[in-house]
This record gives C-alpha cells, structure tokens and sequence, in this order.
C-alpha cells in the first residue's frame, strides 16, 4: 500500500479533521452530522420514538437561531439510527454512522443498547452521549468518548430512598416492608441490587424480588405473589409496557398496597399512563427523569410535542438537552473534530444553560454529570405533580394510599 493511499477505515477517521481545515485549504462543510440512535421498533419502540421526537426539536431550535456560529453558521444534520430495542442493533447502527462520517452520537436509551453502542464507538474516537441509559457500568470503564448528562442508578436510588423515607417518616412510618418487582435485564437487575443492599439500612425489610422478562405478557404470577407477602410498598422498575400491565393487574386483583414507590419507572412519570389508564395510575410515586417546570423552554416544548398529538414524557427533554449538550461543546471546540469535541465535551461547565432538566452546575467526571439529579413526582387527579424536591415540588405526596 503506498504511504499517500489511506484506508477505508482511516479516511472516515480523518474526515472530520479535514472538515475543520482552513477555509483556504478546503471550505466549511454544508451541515455538521449528528448521529441519533433510539429504539423505534420492538420493544422500547414508545420510548424510542419520544427520544426521537427530542433530539428533532433540539435540532429544529440550533438550526433555527443560525445554526452551529463558532463554524460560520453551519446546521446540523441528523443521520437516524433505529437501535431495534437490542445492543447489537445499536452497535450496527454505530457502524454505519461511522461509514456515514458523523462527528458524534447522541440517544441509545437502554443502558444495554447504550452500553455495547458507546463501546463501539469507542473504536472511532466517536463522540457519544448517553441520553437515558442509567447503568453506572456505561461512564466506570474508562471511555472517553462517552458523556451521561443525566443521573445513573447510584445518584438516582439514593435520592429516592432519602425521598422515600423523609416521605414515610412524615406519616408516621406507616411502611416496614417492601416487595422489589423488576425487569430481569441490565436496567432492573442493578436496580435490584442497589435496593437490596440499601433498604434495610434505611429501616425496610425487604420481603422478596421478583424479577420478570421484557417484554411480559402476563403479571398474574407476580401479582399472586405480592397478594401472599402483603408488602406495605411495592417498589418496581420496569419499562413502560410491563408496568402498565402490573398495576392493571395489581388493580383488577383489587390487591392496594401502602404505596406504589417506583424508581426509574417506564410508565409511572408518563402522560400516557395516566390518561390511558387513570384509576390504575392514580397515587403512584416514581423517582424519575424529570423537565425542570421553573424554565419557560420546558412549557414551551411541553406545547410543541402535545400540538402533535403527542404526550409529554421525559425522554423528549432529556434527548432535548442531550443535543444542546452536542451544540454548546462544538461551539466551544471551534471545529469539527472529534478529538476537540471530546475535550469540550468533558470541560463543559457551569455555563451550560441551555438544557431544560433541574439539574447543578454541570461539571463531568469520567464521563459523568455531577450535576444531574432526579426528581420525584406523583400521579395525583390525572396530573403528574412534582413532589421533591421541595423548592419547586407543586402538590404534597399523599401517603399512605387508602381506599
């Protein structure tokens, strides 16, 4: 091979170098590739879909107000990926947005998909942010390429245990025991394990885990199950399908807990939950991802989605500020090139304001946000209120649930 030929393989790798040349050696390129991967078919094809739905607005809005400036102006372009609701169609969507020359990737969902995608990309020096993705495996391996906004499972089980005491307590600690219900997969099996470990050193006793597939087509089981324990709580983590069919199934057994205290729930902070399925979703706690309801930007989008036809979820303002996370680093980096992308990425700070989730001072280490907290919310007459924390918490948790 002569020593001016390149190899496939090499010239994807400096095509983003040689779109951040000089004007005079080579003109600005016509739109910045944006990868965005999401899961729009198969299992976790809602969530999917909402990402999508995001990460479109958040272009729509950088496109609209002049695009990417530090580049004279340059649009971003999003090259979609559909993951299929399994690691290896995310990895193969990573593949073939590398042979597309994208400058970095955003979305995954799953903490699976999001964990084998950012690995490949990792082969790339391609710039990948996590969207949703909570397995602290994703950002404690020692990627650089890899960025999580959000809060994983660590930050978000112990602000929900804290909550979830200071909301017991409050009542009188109605609650002693727990019953764990969760998806046997990465997201839920961690979730476990942390509840497990963690509970009893906050004053419950855990009864029993349960664990179930996704997808599940039957909860009959498990809610026989719960019957015989009588837990006071019942604490699930499930995407959304499974959760609609547990509390279906937990309210035509007509078996009514102390509470439904979820933890990263698919469904319990999900519009379409609560009006699809009102008198099962009433009263149901999650600690979850959450829009911060004090910035005028999140009733703003709030209006765009639900003018669609759409409900509001939070995978549409996490993927939001996911891509502004993208635009705000690249504007920093001056160029598009992924190695400066990835140092502006992991000096992003406290300047970052054009996110819309309730979170610090951003500030990353190894990969992650310190900054990213969760909220928690309750169903309450067909809303989703914010409950904790208290400085912007618009309702009261009702607890324990009667009746």
């Amino acid at each position: 091979m002569s020593q001016i030929a390149l190899s496939r393989r090499q010239a994807l790798l400096a095509a983003p170098v040689l779109l951040s040349a000089p004007a005079i050696a080579q003109a600005q390129p016509r739109a910045i590739k944006l990868g965005i991967i999401q899961p729009v078919t198969g299992a976790l094809a809602q969530d999917g879909e909402y990402g999508r739905i995001g990460a479109e607005l958040a272009i729509a809005d950088i496109n609209a107000g002049g695009g990417i400036k530090a580049l004279g102006g340059v649009p971003i372009e999003m090259v979609f990926g559909d993951a299929r609701s399994t690691p290896d169609g995310g990895v193969a969507e990573v593949e073939k947005m590398q042979a597309e020359g994208v400058l970095a990737i955003v979305g995954g969902f799953a903490s699976p998909i999001c964990l084998a995608a950012s690995q490949a990309a990792s082969r790339y020096d391609l710039p990948y942010i996590v969207d949703v993705g909570v397995s602290d495996q994703i950002v404690t391996r020692g990627l650089t390429n890899t960025f999580r906004f959000g809060p994983g499972f660590g930050t978000v089980t112990a602000s929900a245990l804290d909550n979830l005491v200071a909301i017991n307590d409050a009542a009188g600690k109605p609650s002693r025991t727990a019953v764990i219900v969760h998806e046997d997969g990465l997201f839920g099996s961690g979730m476990a394990r942390l509840l497990n470990a963690e509970l009893p050193k906050r004053g419950f006793q855990v009864l029993e885990t349960i664990s179930h597939p996704t997808p599940s087509r039957d909860m009959s089981n498990v809610a026989l199950r719960i019957r015989a324990l009588n837990p006071d709580l019942i604490i699930p983590s499930s995407y959304y399908a499974e959760f609609v069919l547990l509390s279906q199934t937990l309210q035509q057994r007509r078996i009514r807990p102390k509470g439904i205290y979820c933890i990263l729930n698919g469904a319990a902070s999900n519009f379409r939950f609560v009006r699809e399925f009102p008198e099962a979703a009433n009263l149901v706690m999650d600690c979850n991802h959450w829009a911060d309801p004090r910035k005028a930007k999140t009733a703003e989008l709030r209006r765009r989605v639900e003018a669609q036809g759409r409900f509001w979820l939070y995978n549409v303002p996490l993927n939001y500020s996911a891509v502004m996370l993208f635009a705000d680093a690249l504007e920093r980096a001056g160029r598009a090139d992924r190695g400066a992308l990835i140092q502006a990425l992991a000096a992003t700070g406290a300047g970052f304001d054009s996110h819309i989730m309730p979170y610090g001072p951003t500030q990353f280490v190894n990969g992650q946000n310190q900054g990213g907290k969760p909220v928690n919310t309750q169903v309450q007459n067909g809303d989703i209120k914010v409950i904790f924390p208290r400085d912007f918490a618009d309702a009261q948790p009702v607890y324990p649930v009667t009746g």
